[in-house]
């Protein structure tokens, strides 16, 4: 057996301690150390839980070599593993379920969702036997011979009564091979993280830090550092009563959304002096975060046993997290000073133009003679506050698919027309291309209260914990740079497949083949792939962003069914794991790279203008990197009865997407 440690563990579960000393221990002795530790009010329906399974476990672990973990963090999904036990070569992952008749589909995806988030993102057991185990109190024990175990090393779930537990761990030590865990490298080891931004909102919701979500030490670090620069200029903001807006930049899926989401986390409440609320004119992800949210309260609060309505915590929900249009209409209509002191924009870039707004308040509000753009009238919006104010822009790159879209310029034109009493702290890299503000930069640099701030931009990216190369390689691929491409898939290729097809019945069997737990997968096409209706994907059927995200797999709304194809206006922001992108004749491949075409009435129409065909780029390159670990990309095969959908007008796109080195199912 390992040795004793000789200094504390990284606290990560309320208990810990070999389990020689578990079975010596009272009860009343677990039970203090997990009470003590527990970050919430415990009950006695909750003392009553815990003292059955520290029965259970004191008696079938009796004798057994090894460490046990109760109440284990699992931060990324906001929740708490029951019981994590090392014996052996293996990590036990258990799940109580003791006062249920039986164990139930959902209860099974929760301790295989522990056992995946383990194996990912937690070090010490990347390399090690990895076993989620459901211990329900009717569960019928079945033959442990026949238990599957995944090529990473993680079994299939098991299910199994208290008094068949130790049978578990008898015959699983019998078929892993390796040396036995140590208890103290493990428990010492990294917990890297990588949420998907619906998992970050709720954890955030419920007082994680923003560093626990970090998906590595450097993104950790660039986060934290992003972070507190923040909450350091809000604080010099309101000592000093100055007006500051901050321009905050990041690569792809660098965490740009996480830091504004923390920070209005941090301050979601009135009576703070530094209420802030987050801002994003993404009503798709407001919908499903706000969703999200809201349930995952609900069922925290049930769950300690103080019911709670959803209105009641939606009411709380809609203060931390706004649409940026409704932000912006309350504002029309009251000319006071808004509660918060602290606006977090997301995509601030995609704010409209003065024209499109003009249209807006004109139609909406019977508006006339409107002149000022989105941000100018945001921005009066802030200033409305006597004392001082913050405005946070989060600002992405490459992603505008939409008309009448400012970009950061009208920002910065906005603070140096109207509001050159603001002190404005931009970070060095919104002179780069791709944030098309190098012009106004240069022009705001001029101006005597701006200062440049390093540790604004957000340069490791966080969406993939399979590759760091995904943004890139979609990157070469709509830039037509084939040599870049397969460099890029060369290095990403053994970590986060990427298969090509032309048949859909194949395409969503694999997704559903490589999805475990509640692994999320879903069906996508762009906004205008108007025909892809012979294979039953109707892009103008409306999707409900909130059922397709949240709902479970026996909701026909929901992603997983595969029928309804959500676009890019639909998952903008948002992430699955795997996804089923279909790829239709809108933009296909010719002879001088990409063709840009809508479909009018009965027949394709070239797209003219540039500014359209960069939607049309844009909008693949959305769809393209939404899966978190790995996506199927369906190219029709065309069918030479129909005018509309023509061999010629996806073969060259297929051959291709086949000669960067996409592996062709059969």
């Amino acid at each position: 057996m390992p040795a004793q440690p000789s200094e504390p563990l990284i606290r990560r579960a309320w208990y810990q301690g070999s389990i020689e000393e578990f079975c010596r221990s009272s009860s009343g002795a677990v039970l203090g150390q997990l009470a003590r530790n527990s970050t919430f009010d415990v009950d006695q329906s909750q003392i009553r839980a815990w003292n059955e399974e520290i029965e259970i476990l004191r008696h079938q672990l009796a004798g057994l070599p090894g460490w046990i973990f109760l109440e284990f963090a699992i931060p990324r999904m906001g929740a708490r593993a029951d019981a994590i036990v090392l014996h052996e070569a293996a990590v036990y992952v258990l799940e109580f379920k003791t006062g249920e008749s039986g164990p139930t589909s959902w209860a099974r995806e929760q301790v295989w969702d522990y056992a995946l988030d383990l194996k990912n993102f937690h070090a010490g057991s990347h390399h090690a036997w990895v076993v989620p185990v459901l211990v329900a109190a009717e569960a019928v024990p079945g033959s442990l011979d026949g238990v599957e175990h995944d090529p990473d090393l993680v079994f299939r779930p098991i299910c199994t009564s208290p008094g068949s537990l130790r049978a578990v761990f008898e015959a699983i030590a019998r078929r892993v091979r390796g040396a036995a865990i140590d208890p103290v490298s493990w428990a010492r080891s990294v917990y890297r993280p990588t949420p998907t931004i619906i998992e970050a909102a709720r954890a955030l919701y419920a007082n994680h830090s923003v560093e626990d979500l970090a998906r590595s030490d450097a993104g950790a670090r660039n986060l934290a550092e992003t972070s507190q620069c923040l909450e350091s200029i809000i604080r010099e903001a309101r000592e000093g009563r100055k007006k500051m807006i901050c321009f905050v930049t990041g690569v792809p899926g660098a965490g740009k959304t996480l830091a504004g989401l923390n920070l209005a986390a941090r301050h979601p409440r009135e009576a703070s002096p530094f209420h802030s609320v987050y801002l994003s004119g993404n009503g798709p992800l407001i919908a499903v975060l706000r969703e999200a949210l809201v349930r995952d309260e609900v069922r925290r609060r049930r769950g300690r046993g103080s019911p709670v309505s959803k209105a009641s915590v939606l009411s709380t929900v809609k203060a931390f997290i706004q649409n940026v249009h409704h932000f912006r209409d309350e504002a029309v209509a009251d000319p006071g000073a808004p509660a918060e002191h602290v606006a977090i924009f997301d995509e601030a870039q995609r704010a409209w133009t003065a024209e499109q707004t003009a249209r807006f308040m004109r139609q909406r509000h019977g508006i006339k003679n409107w002149s000022q753009s989105e941000p100018e009238f945001l921005l009066s919006c802030l200033d409305r506050h006597e004392d001082w104010a913050v405005v946070v822009c989060l600002v992405g790159g490459g992603q505008e698919i939409n008309t009448g879209e400012a970009g950061i310029e009208a920002w910065l034109e906005a603070v140096g027309s109207r509001f050159r009493h603001w002190h404005a702290c931009i970070s060095p890299r919104l002179t780069d291309s791709e944030y098309a503000a190098g012009r106004a930069v240069a022009m705001a640099s001029a101006w005597p209260n701006v200062r440049l701030e390093e540790s604004l931009h957000l340069a490791v990216s966080m969406r993939s914990f399979r590759a760091e190369n995904v943004s890139a390689f979609v990157k070469a691929l709509l830039d037509c740079d084939r040599a870049a491409a397969e460099r890029h898939w060369e290095r990403l290729c053994s970590t986060y497949p990427i298969v090509l097809t032309r048949d859909l019945k194949t395409a969503k069997d694999w997704v559903r083949k490589q999805a475990r737990g509640s692994e999320r997968y879903g069906l996508l096409a762009s906004s205008r792939a108007l025909r892809l209706k012979p294979h039953a994907i109707d892009v103008r059927v409306s999707v409900d962003p909130v059922c397709w995200f949240l709902n479970d797999r026996d909701d026909i709304r929901s992603s997983y069914y595969l029928e309804d194809a959500a676009t890019e206006f639909q998952v903008q922001g948002l992430e699955v794991d795997w996804a089923c992108v279909t790829w239709d004749a809108d933009l296909r491949l010719g002879g001088g790279g990409w063709e840009h075409y809508d479909f009018r009435g009965t027949r394709w129409c070239r797209v003219a203008s540039p500014q359209r065909r960069k939607y049309f780029v844009n909008a693949y390159r959305v769809l393209l990197t939404r899966a978190r670990q790995g996506m199927v990309v369906f190219v029709p095969p065309g069918d030479r009865s129909d005018p509309t959908r023509l061999p010629e007008f996806y073969d060259a796109t297929y051959d291709y997407l086949r000669r960067l080195g996409l592996p062709v199912l059969d």
